[in-house]
């Protein structure tokens, strides 16, 4: 009986030296892979602050196709609060150029009506940011998003249900844009 009982305390302390062994190794692991990881509002690499790089960034007019302009003007307007909320004019050091597209899809059709239920918004957008001449290409991609909203027979609703799926996807596409500029400004030396 007593050999059985010292075969089951050795067998508990193997396990739980097993059990801090895997948690001394994942500890390990997770101290250097914190390394790894840069805070995106943190220091950058630069030395500067983020929202003082993020307002040094001039937002130019953006390149819409005909009929599609508000969207544009939704877009800028989110831009620009979203980079310099402050009001304040301040020197800028970059350029963003913009240029988007807009469709509408209609995948909800009534069997009975034959109209559209529902309508989405794809919002297409190619931006870059330059330095303030226009010499060098800091970066630059495609944000993509859509919004959604209800068409209804009544015009006037379906008209502002449009327009506030176009204000929520401006919305998103500049939180996408200034997003990606904050991760290569705050990793840009």
């Amino acid at each position: 009986m007593r050999r059985m009982a010292d075969t089951t305390i050795g067998t508990a302390a193997a396990r739980a030296a097993m059990r801090a062994a895997r948690l001394a190794c994942v500890a390990g692991l997770a101290l250097n892979l914190s390394a790894c990881f840069r805070p995106l509002y943190g220091p950058t690499a630069s030395g500067e602050s983020l929202p003082a790089l993020l307002a040094g960034i001039q937002v130019d007019d953006i390149a819409m196709a005909r009929d599609q302009e508000r969207i544009g003007h939704y877009l800028r307007s989110e831009l620009i609060f979203a980079l310099d909320g402050s009001g304040q004019p301040g020197p800028k050091r970059y350029r963003l150029k913009l240029q988007g597209s807009e469709s509408v899809q209609t995948p909800i059709v009534s069997t009975t009506t034959g109209r559209a239920e529902a309508g989405t918004i794809v919002g297409v957008v190619k931006y870059s940011l330059e330095n303030l001449d226009g010499t060098k290409i800091i970066t630059e991609g495609v944000a993509t998003s859509t919004a959604t909203y209800d068409r209804s027979v009544q015009r006037f609703a379906s008209l502002r249900a449009a327009r506030d799926a176009e204000i929520r996807l401006a919305s998103v596409l500049a939180d996408q844009i200034k997003t990606r500029l904050a991760s290569v400004l705050s990793a840009k030396p």
